[in-house]
């Protein structure tokens, strides 16, 4: 049985994720390309015809559509209301419809016109579904508990994508997180035991990127990176290796817990292997809140001092906050204020508590009867789908008094000051054609145009000669912060 499948992948919302305002300085369409639908597509039979449509850089055409025997859509639950048309298109041209992903495996029932669900972790489901197919008694659901050994994933179908669309690649290390914080889904999706790739295989998904001529940032998505540290410990060496002897090819950023920084021998492993940006889960100062939440590796810290170190390391702290915690009190969002700028979390994306489909924080807010609706999946859009203990409207406000302080022009240039006096860059790579471009851009952007040109200027000339090493990523941080600016007015507006 041959078919033609066509995988489609949603279009994102415009959020704080979406940096869809620095994609024009780059030259680029979006920021990431759909790794999940490329990976679906390499555990498809060989003999299939497919092509991928990303909605993120290109339109979904009736053509497309009426080409394929079957299509496959993967969903973010923020991309629910985009898969959900796309479903309607393909029903509506007699197409049959396959849907898998993070929106599907904790809410399938919610959509409407869909042929077959492949849910949970695709090595389990997508087999039992294809040989299913091929005998003719394919089931509308396919679960399953099982976790697979990402030993035996196979690289993903990069030749269906345009590389140069996207602004950075991905790559997975391992699946799973060894926390058990309340609101997040991983444990749900991936399990509490971290399981990791082979050294070997790592490599080797770096080489077939670099062989197809990619130069520039990797994003290492794991859960949590060092979530199995003793692996991570005897991976690292084969990518130092790796990257030293290509000249430091991939600029390399990832998720993490805070305990990163009490590992200082990981870190030097890090930094060694060209990490430069780290993703923490920092969420809030108030120690009752994180206890509420089971974040338990940030109770007993100094989070300043955690950023700090790692800072100092070389790697930039990218943070998580949340507030709407029940025991958060009306002092919080000065608090999370002052923890931010004291920090210098310069990425710092804050969003209100969220309840995600079967997570512990669901299903302990809909036995206290707070569930108000179903979550819009970006909790960076001041959604809220409980209710909070301090009522919705002083939330709100609260919520929106951070984003309008923090991404104030002033106190998001003294946040970046702040960073580049701990910062110590150590990150190797080469300046690219579009790094000038998006200099030239942002001189004209910011520096002639914008009501921050004088902190823009102030900002540039005090690098250059202070921290000429972090001269790149300041001027990445200032374009940075037009789109943290747009997107706060229009949060602040609404």
């Amino acid at each position: 049985m041959r078919m033609r499948v066509l995988l489609i992948y949603p279009e994102c919302p415009s959020t704080f994720w979406s940096f869809s305002t620095v994609l024009k300085y780059v030259r680029k369409k979006s920021l990431y390309p759909p790794l999940g639908l490329l990976t679906v597509a390499s555990l498809l039979p060989k003999d299939w015809e497919k092509k991928v449509i990303d909605e993120n850089v290109s339109k979904i055409s009736n053509d497309d559509i009426l080409w394929a025997d079957m299509v496959f859509i993967s969903a973010m639950i923020v991309q629910k209301k985009a898969a959900q048309r796309i479903i309607n298109k393909c029903k509506s041209l007699g197409r049959k419809v396959v849907c898998g992903g993070p929106a599907f495996t904790t809410g399938y029932k919610n959509f409407k016109n869909v042929d077959y669900f492949i849910l949970n972790e695709a090595e389990i489901t997508l087999p039992l579904f294809i040989n299913d197919l091929k005998q003719n008694k394919a089931r509308k659901v396919y679960t399953s508990t099982e976790r697979p050994d990402i030993r035996s994933t196979p690289i993903p179908s990069w030749d269906l994508i345009n590389f140069s669309d996207y602004s950075t690649m991905l790559v997975q290390y391992s699946r799973g997180c060894p926390f058990n914080c309340d609101f997040c889904d991983i444990i749900i999706m991936n399990g509490r035991v971290p399981r990791t790739k082979t050294p070997e295989q790592v490599i080797r998904e770096f080489q077939i990127l670099y062989d197809k001529g990619w130069r520039d940032g990797v994003f290492i998505v794991d859960d949590n990176f060092i979530g199995n540290k003793s692996n991570v410990k005897e991976m690292l060496p084969s990518i130092i290796e790796w990257q030293k002897n290509r000249n430091y090819p991939f600029k390399l950023l990832t998720e993490a817990s805070t305990n990163l920084a009490d590992d200082d021998e990981l870190m030097q492993l890090m930094v060694n292997a060209n990490f430069e940006k780290i993703f923490l889960g920092i969420e809030t100062p108030d120690t009752e809140s994180l206890k509420e939440c089971g974040k338990f590796q940030n109770v007993k810290r100094n989070l300043v001092d955690t950023i700090k170190k790692i800072h100092r390391k070389g790697m930039q702290v990218m943070g998580g906050f949340i507030v709407g915690f029940d025991n958060d009190k009306e002092n919080i969002f000065d608090r999370q204020i002052k923890l931010i700028q004291e920090s210098g979390v310069v990425t710092a994306m804050v969003g209100v508590l969220t309840a995600l489909p079967e997570t512990k924080l669901w299903k302990r807010l809909k036995g206290e009867g707070r569930i108000l609706k179903e979550t819009s999946g970006g909790n960076t859009d001041g959604d809220i789908n409980f209710i909070p203990i301090m009522g919705k409207e002083k939330l709100i406000k609260g919520y929106k008094k951070i984003l309008s302080t923090i991404y104030s022009p002033k106190e998001y240039y003294k946040r970046i000051a702040k960073f580049i006096q701990d910062y110590n860059p150590v990150a190797k790579g080469r300046i690219t054609w579009n790094n000038i471009l998006a200099l030239a851009r942002s001189n004209w952007e910011i520096g002639v145009k914008s009501s921050s040109r004088f902190l823009y200027w102030k900002l540039l000339i005090k690098t250059f000669f202070t921290k000429i090493k972090a001269f790149p990523v300041a001027v990445e941080l200032a374009i940075q912060g037009l789109h943290y600016q747009k997107i706060t007015s229009k949060l602040v507006r609404d």
